[in-house]
Order: C-alpha cells, then structure tokens, then sequence
C-alpha cells in the first residue's frame, strides 16, 4: 500500500502543477483536513472539505503568482506520505521571485487524501509519518 500512496501523491503534485486546485479534489476525501503552522504561515489555520482545499491553495494566491509546488523527495510509511516539497512564487506586487521549503505528512484513507500537516522542519515532519530513527 504505501508504493500506492507515493504514486498517488505524486499523481496529486502532477495534477496541480498542470491543472489547478480543481484537479486535486479528485485526491482528496470530502472530509479533507490540512494544517499550516504559524513557522510557515503569515495566517495559520485549518482547512477542511473541498471548500478547504480551495481556500488552502487560494490563501497562496492573494499575495503570490505562478505559485507551483514542487514534490523533491517522497517517503511512506502506512497511510502516510511524506513530501520534501518546495514552493515556488512570484511576489504578486514585487514581481521578486521566492521560495519556501517545507515537509508535508500526506495521511491517506482507501486512496484518498484526508490529511496533510505541513512542516518546517524534517525531523518533526518524519516523526508524524512514523519514519523517525
């Protein structure tokens, strides 16, 4: 199960980056759940349902452009994925160029995304998807 939910992952990173968020509901569960931190957000918050996945995505685009989500490294362990992911945008009004590097723990259910956490840190983010040594 767990080299299926890496392809499926993957397959979700594909989807958005040629797409959109309306692709990746087709990923995710209707009870959909995803947390960011306030390390890695401006506005900390929980998502949830497809409603959540939108504003989740949406909640990039009020200060950013071209914003893309690139999958670097994949690991799984059960239901869980974990993603090195980088994030990559345009400042909306600078035109500057940024990046962000964060670890997101996908948890899956019968092929269906229901969770993500996201990460700064790798350690905290392999120890939520059970890969800590």
């Amino acid at each position: 199960m767990s080299h299926e939910n890496v392809e499926t992952i993957r397959r979700a990173y594909t989807a958005l980056a040629e797409q959109g968020v309306e692709a990746v509901l087709a990923f995710a569960d209707p009870e959909f759940e995803a947390t960011t931190p306030p390390s890695l957000a401006a506005e900390p918050d929980t998502y949830r349902g497809h409603e959540g996945v939108r504003r989740w995505f949406g909640s990039f685009g009020d200060a950013m452009e071209r914003v893309y989500f690139e999958g670097k490294e994949f690991a799984s362990a059960g239901d869980k994925v974990l993603v090195d992911t980088m994030l990559h945008a345009r400042g909306r009004t600078t035109g500057i160029e940024a990046e962000q590097r964060a670890f997101l723990v996908w948890t899956l259910r019968e092929g269906m995304v229901i969770r993500v956490e996201t990460f700064a840190e790798r350690g905290e983010a392999a120890e939520a998807a059970g890969l800590a040594q």
